[in-house]
């Protein structure tokens, strides 16, 4: 097992199955020798696939790959509701789900595509009065989180199967693919996509494959890791690949890493300023006329 210490920079790591996002981090800390190891959002333990992960300096990097669009593989299973929103939580009801043809749930489905209000799963890391959502429902109380804006860009059905529950109720699972703004709960889609067609709905399977511009087909196993090192992928090309692009002269360059200002972009938003050479030199962002550093990378 290789515990080299990594250079600063994203690690892409396909998350197993039934590990807290914690717990990878926890790992990828002792393989990559540092305790200065971040994530970009987490999953849930019973989800797979694209956990993003920053390492030394790049932990500050990562404020900006929270809020990126996210992608994601799931089934979704009609007919029952869970305590949780999905395969994790007791059942709490189970209508069934009759003869419903595949129009009325794509009808269904638009329904809950485009910008939507979504009340988060109860079951959920939002604080309520400084206490966990999640932590509040396990003590026995009754939390309803209020609806909040989220936008689901796109909601397909890949597949649909017909069939019965262990308990004998008439459920029926659909595969999906979904691309949603960050915020958006997967286990709340499938809890309303159920109540949209007159009954339940609960998650029993999670993979994300995409966060912004990366996808699982980067990513490695922890297994992969241990194996053969954590080499994560350089700030420079993070910082291209996340945000917008300034090209600096030799002189900005120098201005900018003693922490200067520069001529405005002419950009909205954070743009990454790269010097000649093709290194990220810092964040930098238009305010008051000038282009303002942000976030230095490489200081004088």
């Amino acid at each position: 097992m290789s515990t080299e210490p990594a250079v600063d920079g994203i690690v892409l790591v396909d998350k197993p199955g039934e590990w807290t996002s914690h717990d990878v981090v926890a790992r990828v800390r002792r393989l990559a020798g540092t305790r200065k190891v971040g994530h970009a959002g987490t999953l849930d333990p019973m989800a797979t696939g694209l956990l993003v992960l920053g390492v030394n300096r790049a932990t500050r990097l990562l404020t900006y790959l929270v809020g990126a669009d996210k992608t994601y593989l799931a089934t979704i299973r009609l007919g029952q509701a869970t305590v949780t929103d999905d395969a994790e939580g007791e059942i709490t009801a189970n209508p069934g789900l009759g003869d419903v043809d595949d129009e009325t749930v794509g009808s269904a489905v638009a329904g809950l595509t485009g910008p939507i209000e979504q009340a988060p799963s109860a079951v959920s890391a939002i604080k309520v009065d400084g206490k966990r959502s999640y932590a509040r429902v396990r003590a026995g109380e009754d939390v309803s989180l209020p609806a909040r804006p989220v936008t689901v860009h796109a909601f397909e059905v890949l597949a649909s199967r017909q069939g019965i529950a262990d308990d004998g109720t008439a459920v029926r699972d659909l595969d999906v693919e979904v691309r949603c703004s960050s915020g958006t709960y997967i286990r709340a889609l499938a809890r309303d996509l159920g109540v949209a067609l007159g009954s339940a709905g609960h998650l029993t399977a999670l993979r994300r494959t995409r966060v912004g511009d990366f996808g699982v087909v980067e990513a490695r196993t922890l297994t992969e890791l241990a194996d053969g090192g954590v080499h994560p992928l350089g700030m420079s090309e993070v910082a291209r690949r996340t945000l917008p692009v300034r090209h600096l002269t030799d002189t900005e360059t120098t201005e900018l890493r003693y922490g200067r200002r520069l001529p405005p972009s002419g950009r909205d938003g954070v743009v990454a300023a790269f010097a000649p050479d093709g290194h990220v030199v810092a964040l930098v962002a238009d305010r008051g006329g000038v282009a303002r550093p942000v976030l230095v990378l490489d200081p004088a």
